[in-house]
């Protein structure tokens, strides 16, 4: 198959990482399938999520706890004014399958915490109807989940097909899927580190391969569209055009999906800016 040209067992752990700083993943254990969970931000039912359970399950255990409702855009929120719910499902025939009343990180924290009887070998997240590439990395849902699985020390992945269409077509998503999270089962992540990683929607022989990269810098010029409601009430509307600072940089996550490569682009939940650190340390407050 066409992802096995690509070394992905190489390029997903840093240069120079020892072994004590990777979190490995069970898989090492003789005669024990690796338990994965499986999250969204689209909700359980959408075909995303169906594409990687089906993916997931030729590699391990799988656990399915997700929201019962689409939750896009919901960054990295939690429930705290109202009650948390979930409800057990069976829409996938996998080891155990819940839809949960509130956001995906939400369904991080209930899983790990309540459902689950030890840590996951892996959680997956996705896979998403839509970029979340550059800026949108910080508003997505998918890729809150993804963190918080970092957070609670879980390798972790949020996966992205460039397609918000609901008939998307994820055939070549799904071999992507395997290759990357196979490689993260087998060589595990840094600490505190999770996968962004996203597809072009292209065919199979179309995607020209794998690139780590970083973030862009990019941001949506945002306008807050006035309408009114036959009462005559003013309602708005979020619109927005999105613009990328990088030029034609090639070592961003922009740059390698204009070009038809998916992206993967580490990324962490510490958002200490550490190079300014000591520039600010010169003011006087």
């Amino acid at each position: 198959m066409f992802y096995q040209q690509w070394n992905v067992d190489v390029i997903l752990c840093r240069e120079g990482t020892e072994a004590p700083n990777c979190v490995y993943f069970c898989n090492a254990m003789k005669n024990k399938k690796p338990l994965i969970l499986v999250t969204n931000d689209d909700g359980i039912t959408a075909p995303g999520i169906a594409a990687l359970v089906e993916v997931m399950r030729t590699l391990g255990d799988v656990v399915v706890v997700a929201p019962d409702k689409p939750q896009s855009g919901m960054g990295h929120a939690i429930t705290i004014n109202s009650t948390l719910r979930i409800n057990k499902v069976n829409i996938y025939g996998v080891k155990e399958e819940y839809s949960c009343s509130g956001t995906p990180v939400d369904c991080v924290k209930i899983a790990v915490n309540k459902i689950l009887k030890r840590k996951p070998d892996l959680c997956v997240s996705g896979i998403n109807h839509g970029s979340n590439m550059s800026i949108n990395v910080i508003y997505s849902g998918t890729m809150s989940a993804a963190v918080e699985g970092a957070i609670e020390g879980v390798p972790s992945i949020g996966f992205s097909l460039l397609d918000e269409s609901i008939g998307a077509d994820f055939k070549a998503a799904k071999k992507i899927v395997k290759a990357i999270a196979g490689s993260v089962l087998k060589n595990g992540l840094p600490a505190d580190v999770c996968l962004n990683v996203n597809i072009p929607k292209l065919k199979s022989d179309e995607i020209k391969g794998i690139k780590v990269c970083r973030q862009a810098r990019a941001n949506w010029i945002e306008e807050l569209d006035e309408r009114f409601d036959p009462a005559g009430k003013p309602y708005y509307w979020l619109t927005g055009k999105f613009e990328n600072y990088e030029g034609k940089s090639k070592d961003t996550d922009i740059w390698a999906l204009e070009n038809n490569y998916v992206s993967v682009v580490p990324t962490q939940f510490d958002m200490t800016a550490h190079a300014a650190i000591k520039e600010i340390s010169k003011i006087k407050f």
